[in-house]
C-alpha cells in the first residue's frame, strides 16, 4: 500500500456513534457555552495526513481528550500520534489548531500538545503546534496549506444514515 512510512499499517477503530448536540435554552443576545462534545464534533473528521482514516478512526483524538474551560474561554486538545516517530505530529497539531480556530468563537485560545509519552519529541511538537508566529508562517506555505484543506475537507463518502449530524 504505502512505502517508506514508519508505521504503514495502522490500527484503524471504529467510529463512535455522533450525538446530536442540543443548544441549550438561551436567547439570541446570550452567549451559549461550548462543551467537549462539540469541539469533539469538530475535529474527529480531520482526515489523517498520510493514511484514508479520521483522526478519530486512528485513536489520535477522542473525546475523553478534549478539555474546555468555557468560563476562561480555552480549549486544549491532547493527541496521540500513530507511532513515537510520527514525522506528521506537527503536521495534525497544526490541523487541530486551524480546524479550532475557524470553528470556535474568536474568544477562545486553542492549545493543542501530544499525549506525555506518545511522542520521542513531544516538546518540539507542543512548541511549534502552540506558537502563534509558526502557524502564521506555516499558513504562508502554499504546499502546507494545501495539505491541511485537504485535511480539513468536508468527508461526505463517510456519512451514513447513523451520522446524519455530520452535514
Amino acid at each position: 500500500m504505502v512505502q517508506g512510512l514508519i508505521n504503514a499499517n495502522p490500527a484503524v477503530y471504529e467510529r463512535k456513534r455522533r450525538c446530536p448536540v442540543v443548544p441549550a435554552d438561551v436567547d439570541e443576545y446570550t452567549t451559549a457555552p461550548i462543551d467537549q462534545l462539540e469541539v469533539f464534533n469538530h475535529i474527529r473528521d480531520i482526515r489523517d495526513t498520510e493514511f484514508p482514516s479520521s483522526l478519530e478512526e486512528l485513536k489520535v483524538v477522542t473525546q475523553d481528550a478534549v478539555e474546555v474551560n468555557d468560563k476562561n474561554s480555552h480549549v486544549r486538545v491532547t493527541f496521540t500520534p500513530t507511532n513515537i516517530n510520527c514525522e506528521m505530529a506537527k503536521t495534525i497539531g497544526l490541523c487541530l489548531h486551524i480546524k479550532l480556530i475557524r470553528s470556535l468563537p474568536s474568544r477562545y485560545k486553542v492549545d493543542n500538545r501530544v499525549a506525555p509519552g506518545t511522542h520521542a519529541h513531544e516538546a518540539a511538537v507542543n512548541e511549534r503546534v502552540n506558537d502563534k508566529e509558526r502557524v502564521a508562517g506555516a499558513l504562508e506555505l502554499p504546499g502546507l496549506i494545501k495539505m491541511v484543506d485537504h485535511c480539513l475537507a468536508p468527508t461526505y463518502e463517510r456519512i451514513g444514515k447513523e451520522n446524519v449530524y455530520d452535514l
